[in-house]
């Protein structure tokens, strides 16, 4: 087995192209080269035998967790019966009309239709598209802008890169592109001004949108587009009265909201929407990674009620909608679709989310917040962060080179829990599967805590 694993692992070194890598670095040997071989519930195994508590769900996906056989045998019974048919002019199959209609039910009432795409880049990409054409039909070629939020993140494309903001995705890429504009995130630790409180922050983040909207001509700013908690750029609520401030704002300027919910689509905030949680309104909803759990490739554009009227309206006039992809709802995908929003139901992991999420937010806070470089615990669900800083009581953040996150999270690692250490910042990041118990997010606090005290002394 030595010689084989020897052997694969050369072959990645060689010949895999990996996603957000340092490339060099791996291709020399100087990073780990982790070959995971299983999974079950919260844990993954690799070749070495190493089993590991995966505290962020591979990426925010596998809800919930590993080793679930249903989904497996779904995408088996599929695969066998009908492994793959195109969804072009008006075909279907049976598992993509049943995860259609299983989406809709849970979706926000205003919600009119889904179109399934293979990831979330890709939903947010069509989201673009749709709101340039639902303008074009409406007889406004010049609002075509589209505002995002720096820290956001909504994907690593052209557009979706541009949208997602966060240097690591634009540096050296010649993005953003000019359609692409960035307003306040509403990040209230890293307020500027510490004298504000939650309530006059959030009023200041919706006043700079405003402003933004002024200086740039409401009739050239076509949508807005947010986490309804931002993930990869820190995972951070906003301040609670955040969502309606901006909503306000928008409806003052006709600007749509698309809310990006790859990450908290399906339970993760304990309600099977974000949307749900925060009182938002969407024109958009993308979503992604829970509607499979990760067990395989699916996104959705969920489209609100009053924007398929006026898509259909182009349709009538200009004919077929010039967009798709050739995997668009993809049967084995769908099927995957259909078993984890069963069991999603079956096993009441929203209900889980909120109140293991609770727990373990609460617990982490109890034994970390006392930390002299401990300068936040936050979260919501079951996402949730720490923050470290250089000296707590003046908010003064470590230098970059220092990498106390990435150590950090290596120590985690180390010591048998996968958490993630979040860019542009020192912060550990948590999203588990939904089905995390009260015992497991104990192991998550008890090693954060060691690993926390072995890189910065109590």
């Amino acid at each position: 087995m030595l010689d084989r694993d020897n052997e694969l692992s050369a072959w990645d070194r060689d010949h895999f192209f990996h996603p957000s890598t340092p490339m060099g670095q791996h291709a020399r040997g100087e990073t780990p080269n982790r070959i995971v071989s299983g999974g079950e519930g919260v844990y993954i195994t690799d070749r070495d035998g190493r089993r590991s508590l995966d505290a962020f769900a591979g990426l925010y996906c596998v809800n919930v967790g590993y080793g679930r056989t249903k989904i497996a045998e779904a995408i088996s019974a599929q695969a066998h019966q009908l492994a793959y048919y195109h969804a072009y002019a008006g075909h279907s199959s049976e598992p993509t009309i049943k995860l259609a209609k299983m989406v809709m039910d849970r979706a926000p009432e205003h919600m009119s239709r889904v179109f399934f795409g293979l990831s979330g880049s890709d939903a947010n990409e069509t989201n673009i598209k749709l709101v340039w054409y639902y303008n074009n039909v409406l007889g406004r070629p010049e609002k075509k802008k589209i505002i995002s939020r720096w820290r956001g993140y909504h994907g690593s494309g052209l557009m979706t890169g541009s949208l997602t903001g966060l240097e690591l995705f634009h540096k050296a890429f010649d993005l953003p592109l000019s359609q692409v504009i960035h307003t306040e995130a509403p990040y209230y630790f890293r307020r500027a001004d510490r004298s504000q409180s939650e309530e006059e922050f959030a009023q200041y983040c919706a006043d700079k949108l405003e402003e933004l909207i002024l200086t740039e001509g409401p009739d050239t700013v076509a949508a807005f587009i947010g986490e309804p908690v931002l993930g990869t750029g820190g995972l951070v609520p906003p301040p609670a009265t955040y969502w309606d401030k901006i909503q306000a704002v928008l409806a003052k300027y006709d600007v749509l909201l698309i809310s990006d919910e790859v990450v908290t689509g399906f339970g993760r905030l304990g309600t099977m929407f974000g949307s749900d949680f925060y009182g938002m309104k969407p024109d958009l909803i993308t979503v992604a990674k829970g509607m499979t759990s990760g067990y395989s490739p699916l996104s959705g554009v969920i489209v609100s009620q009053r924007m398929w009227e006026t898509l259909v309206e182009g349709s009538d006039k200009l004919g077929s909608l010039g967009h798709g992809w050739t995997y668009s709802s993809h049967p084995l995908c769908t099927a995957a679709g259909v078993a984890n929003l069963e069991l999603i139901d079956e096993l009441d992991l929203v209900s889980n989310a909120r109140d293991v999420g609770m727990y373990f937010r609460k617990t982490l806070s109890d034994a970390l917040s006392g930390h002299k470089n401990v300068g936040e615990v936050r979260g919501e669900g079951l996402l949730a962060a720490v923050e470290l800083v250089a000296d707590k009581s003046d908010r003064v953040f470590f230098e970059a080179s220092e990498k106390i996150g990435i150590r950090i999270a290596s120590a985690m690692l180390e010591k048998g829990v996968i958490a993630r250490a979040m860019p542009q910042g020192d912060i550990i990041g948590f999203a588990p599967p939904l089905c995390l118990t009260k015992s497991e997010a104990d192991e998550i606090v008890s090693v954060t805590k060691a690993a926390v005290e072995q890189v910065l002394a109590p």
